[in-house]
């Protein structure tokens, strides 16, 4: 028996018999991850029959299969089913709740263990399963995570930063000029305020003014925007990740420094590396350029209008967390959050799947 790879599950529609939402007469499972587990909840109706009053042996086995499957792809795994063992323990009785849970129990470079669990909500195992894949590759899916303002609240710095450079030049910068541009290169920020004809050296003294304002001012108070840290450590070794931010690559490495965060990222992109800022696409392509990935199979994690502009105008998925943005300034993002506690690696797989 095969199962799906990661490319055919893109194209679904929504339509698989056990978890597509979609389909009539489908289960509709819904899972989530929780870093170790993939775990949901399953409620069998009289159509769900096999004896009077029981679920049928052949749905508790669908739901097994797709909670292993599940399990395999929360490990960045392309795979296919070598072979799979259930053992009934116990009749699942139809209108009661069944706790599901899969995870994976062995991983090599060419094959997978994965083991489910079906129990009643007093703990009584109805049933269990053990199901061997065979490796065929690595997703091909690709999280790309913005700084400022995703995965770390930097903006009152940079504000208190740029009001002080402006000032110095009798030029108000307002909280709502900040907001609009937030996101955007700084060269972008200084022609958008001071004008389009400012010297190119003024330019450059401007911003290297500003970012030794923002780092002497951030400096040992860097931290993690909630439940950053917690995808973090989900995805690490299971996706390609990259870091694209418009800031210079000063302040990158001060904020991963300081946070000790380098080693969860496949690439690290600046704002000096492209000649546009955003909404400009160009450095979202830069950086799917670096990794070798296409790039409808990314996700962008953004928190500003601007950076969700490029992202789409990239051809890539969009998350957005509207810490510093309203949420309808975003509504171009294929989903938008209020903070990144909401989300777990299953739902950032499920965006670039069914978007």
């Amino acid at each position: 028996m095969r199962k799906r790879s990661l490319k055919e599950v893109e194209y679904t529609g929504g339509f698989c018999f056990a978890c597509g939402q979609n389909n009539p007469i489908g289960l509709k499972l819904e899972f989530v991850y929780d870093g170790e587990k993939i775990k949901s909840e399953f409620t069998p109706q009289q159509f769900h029959e096999g004896w009077t009053g029981f679920t049928h042996g052949g749905i508790l086995y669908t739901i097994l299969d797709e909670a292993n499957v599940y399990a395999i792809l929360c490990h960045g795994l392309d795979c296919v089913t070598g072979t799979s063992e259930v053992k009934f323990r116990h009749p699942a009785p139809v209108g009661e709740p069944i706790q599901i849970s899969a995870q994976v129990t062995r991983k090599t470079h060419r094959v997978a263990k994965a083991k489910g669990m079906l129990t009643l909500k007093d703990g009584t195992i109805i049933a269990e399963n053990t199901s061997l894949f065979y490796i065929v590759g690595k997703t091909r899916i690709t999280i790309m995570w913005d700084m400022d303002g995703v995965l770390v609240d930097s903006a009152s710095f940079h504000f208190a930063a740029w009001q002080e450079v402006f000032s110095r030049r009798g030029v108000k910068f307002s909280e709502e000029d900040f907001i609009r541009l937030f996101g955007s290169r700084n060269d972008f920020i200084v022609r958008s305020i001071l004008g389009q004809n400012i010297l190119e050296e003024d330019i450059k003294s401007i911003v290297q003014e500003k970012e030794l304002e923002f780092r002497d001012k951030i400096k040992g108070k860097v931290k993690l925007l909630p439940g950053a840290s917690r995808l973090l450590d989900m995805l690490k070794g299971n996706l390609k990740m990259a870091l694209v931010s418009s800031a210079p690559k000063e302040n990158i490495d001060l904020i991963i420094s300081e946070l000790n965060i380098e080693e969860y990222f496949d690439c690290i992109v600046s704002g000096h590396e492209v000649a546009e800022s955003k909404p400009s696409p160009e450095i979202y392509s830069l950086a799917a350029q670096k990794l070798g990935t296409n790039p409808r199979n990314c996700l962008v994690i953004e928190d500003s209008p601007l950076g969700v502009k490029g992202a789409k105008a990239a051809g890539m998925k969009c998350l957005a967390v509207n810490h510093s943005h309203p949420q309808q300034s975003m509504i171009e993002a294929n989903v938008v959050v209020n903070t990144l506690e909401d989300m777990d690696l299953l739902s950032l797989l499920k965006i670039v799947w069914e978007s």
